[in-house]
């Protein structure tokens, strides 16, 4: 019987599972919207995970360990936004290359961490909003990576959709010659939102590593990159539709715990697999409007611009 008790912990369980997806993807969305496709977010959620977790395991400080997963995750977007926007190297190899690359660099700085543990106060309740009946604990009792993520993907959503500047981004991700012979910088505005990406994605794995699951193993992003960059491709480059997404994978993704606590004879694997396939048959479904992807997505997507001389 769903109880309130049980219903507020699946809610809350739920918005902590989405919430690596929602940081992630809402940096991936501003990079595509400025027309640079980096496939290396699982690689810089992973580096961004092991930083975080190994500065916050010296340190004490879960503050330090987050900070730091940023600045590692946009020193990785750093890397990355040299090679395709400077260099002009091929952005879908690069991203592929920064993924493997993060693997293979995460695994090395966690390794003297591997079976360690955190002990890190993650909930934290609004004074006087936490205290209303029921709905306190639903909405302002959660992890403050949680409010982040909220109110990045709200603040992403104005600044695409309602400010200026939000729209020269976009005339760069659709246009960049007409908006470069206007006289806007667009190497410089790529950069930043590259740049808004790797931050967003190191942070994504700090929360991971610090808080969600506060003890360090390998490749324990377990995809949720790739999950990321699906979701905002399928999401058709819509903010709203993108925290739908990750919310529905954090609630498959709790199901499917408690049907393994069930005991119902059904494999784990298949059952581990089940946030994933979900999420992305859902997503395609959809995104099945042609039309209306086509409408949304950025024209010069993952196209080399150079500026002429």
């Amino acid at each position: 019987m769903l109880t309130l008790e049980l219903f507020t912990a699946i809610f809350i369980a739920v918005m902590g599972a989405g919430t690596p997806l929602v940081l992630a993807a809402t940096g991936e969305l501003v990079s595509e919207r400025a027309g640079v496709l980096n496939l290396g977010v699982e690689g810089m959620m992973l580096v961004g995970a092991a930083v975080a977790f190994a500065v916050t395991a010296e340190t004490g400080s879960a503050v330090a360990g987050v900070a730091a997963g940023m600045g590692a995750g946009m020193a990785l977007s750093l890397i990355f936004g040299f090679l395709t926007l400077t260099c002009l190297a091929n952005q879908v190899a690069t991203g592929l290359a920064l993924t493997i690359f993060g693997v293979g660099a995460s695994a090395s700085i966690g390794a003297s961490y591997t079976g360690a543990a955190l002990v890190v106060t993650s909930a934290f309740k609004i004074p006087y909003l936490g205290d209303v009946p029921v709905f306190g604990e639903l909405l302002f009792s959660l992890e403050p990576l949680t409010y982040l993520s909220l109110l990045m993907a709200v603040a992403v959503w104005y600044f695409l959709m309602r400010s200026r500047p939000g729209l020269v981004l976009r005339a760069v991700g659709d246009a960049p010659e007409s908006a470069h012979a206007t006289g806007f910088p667009v190497i410089a505005i790529r950069y930043l939102a590259v740049l808004f990406g790797g931050a967003m994605a190191g942070i994504a794995g700090a929360y991971l590593s610090v808080f969600y699951t506060p003890v360090w193993v390998e490749n324990m992003t377990a995809g949720r990159g790739w999950i990321a960059v699906a979701l905002v491709v399928f999401a058709t480059w819509q903010v709203p539709r993108m925290l739908a997404g990750a919310y529905l994978f954090g609630g498959v993704t709790i199901v499917q715990f408690h049907i393994q606590s069930a005991n119902l004879g059904i494999t784990t694997q298949f059952l581990s697999m089940l946030p994933y396939a979900a999420t992305i048959i859902v997503l395609v479904i959809i995104s099945s409007n042609a039309m209306k992807v086509r409408l949304h997505t950025p024209a010069a997507l993952a196209k080399p611009f150079h500026a002429d001389d």
